[in-house]
């Protein structure tokens, strides 16, 4: 007798599976639309794609093609650098790139005056939306940056690691300093990269080094700021090395934006190469330009989510020059017709930063740039619509780059080459 009333007890609940399940297969038949209803089966059962993303532990199979599991609007994580004479610079790029979804870590290395460092740190806190949101956080145990060494690739990863600590609700890592400036909103960027894969590692690359062989990856060099609290410039040992065989250099900008998995990937490098070309690149020279290119091209399955930009606007002169020229008013109409969502390099309060304020950003001076987000008396003093995008004509500017520059990757042309 027990036993008949718990079988009654289970047919109900039985009864009820059997018929969802047998609908929703009918269903998939009638609509023609089988993969839509596996979507409709996991759904009720509460499985998502998403989670076996996040806790997987290899690098997930590469797409060009956005995933139906991302979130609908993307976050950005942000590295904005500076060094002395650096504060107010760090200070307005910041409030161009300000978005109440993206997080920040900003740093002042160590040749900043302790001065600068403490004022810096003193606006973050006394700032009444990075207070609230809590999103920007400033690195105050601030390290020894020389660019032509190996500490810049520390300092990134670095900031890397504090970013994933905090937070992994972000999707793609960019890495900027202080003589950085956007051409596009924030709105503009999620808007572009709303629609894109989030595996995707926007990199510039390429392995024709050229007289970099002789003169870069040759060379033994030894950066000071390793383990001097004073900034000096690299200096050369002897003898000379042996190009490697086990892996194939690449270089490139130092400028990336990079999505969340390749820098987990370089952070805990489960197969060992990060680890390896990591001691490799302290001893070459403009390691910056070249750590993290070797990386995603030396591992398969990453190099086919690389695409070959940094997103910027650089002039580099005509004949190049080995550093940038500095951007001015006269630079306008190439940096717009370039597409590029960034450009550098700018002196402090440029006019030109003005120009790019009031016609690409529509940014008040000493404002956020407006986007859906903002609320509020004066203008984006509040937060409001974080689920809106408001897209403008930097949008239509950046996604033709982008897209172009996609399916140039997803064909395989210019990739890893």
């Amino acid at each position: 007798m027990g036993s008949i009333n718990i079988e009654k007890k289970w047919l109900l609940p039985l009864c009820l599976y059997s018929a969802v399940f047998i609908y929703l297969l009918a269903s998939s038949f009638t609509n023609n639309a089988f993969g839509s209803s596996i979507t409709t089966i996991n759904s009720f059962f509460f499985l998502s794609s998403s989670h076996v993303t996040t806790n997987q532990t290899s690098p997930p199979p590469p797409s060009i093609f956005v995933e139906t599991s991302a979130p609908a609007i993307p976050r950005f994580a942000y590295l904005i650098s500076g060094s002395k004479g650096d504060l107010e610079k760090l200070w307005r790029t910041l409030f161009a790139l300000y978005h109440p979804l993206n997080h920040y870590v900003v740093h002042l290395d160590l040749e900043s005056p302790l001065e600068e460092r403490l004022e810096l740190a003193s606006r973050i806190e006394n700032q009444p939306l990075f207070a609230k949101i809590g999103n920007v956080f400033m690195n105050q145990k601030a390290n020894m940056v020389t660019y032509t060494g190996p500490t810049m690739v520390s300092n990134t990863l670095h900031a890397c690691a504090i970013l994933l600590k905090r937070s992994k609700d972000w999707d793609w890592f960019i890495n900027l300093s202080a003589s950085d400036y956007p051409l596009v909103t924030q709105d503009d960027l999620l808007f572009t990269f709303k629609h894109l894969d989030r595996n995707l590692n926007f990199i510039e690359h390429t392995s024709n080094l050229g007289w970099k062989l002789y003169k870069r990856a040759m060379p033994l060099i030894v950066d000071p700021g390793l383990y001097m609290s004073n900034k000096s410039d690299i200096f050369l040992a002897n003898p000379k090395r042996a190009l490697p065989t086990a892996f194939k250099l690449f270089t490139g900008s130092a400028w990336m934006v990079l999505s969340r998995s390749f820098v987990e990937y370089v952070l805990w490098g489960w197969d060992n190469l990060p680890r390896t070309l990591l001691m490799y690149y302290t001893n070459f020279v403009s390691s910056p330009e070249a750590y993290f290119q070797t990386v995603i091209c030396n591992e398969p399955d990453l190099a086919k989510t690389a695409v070959n930009t940094d997103l910027h606007y650089i002039s580099w002169g005509n004949p190049p020059r080995q550093h940038p020229q500095i951007l001015s008013i006269n630079d306008t109409h190439s940096m717009i017709a370039s597409n590029a969502a960034f450009a550098r390099k700018f002196h402090q309060d440029d006019p030109v930063l003005d120009l790019i304020d009031k016609d690409l950003l529509h940014r008040e001076a000493g404002r956020f740039t407006p986007g859906a987000w903002c609320s509020g008396t004066p203008t984006c003093s509040e937060v409001g619509n974080l689920n809106g995008i408001e897209p403008g004509p930097g949008a239509l500017r950046l996604r033709a780059l982008v897209t172009r520059l996609v399916l140039m990757a997803k064909l395989g042309g210019d990739q890893c080459k």
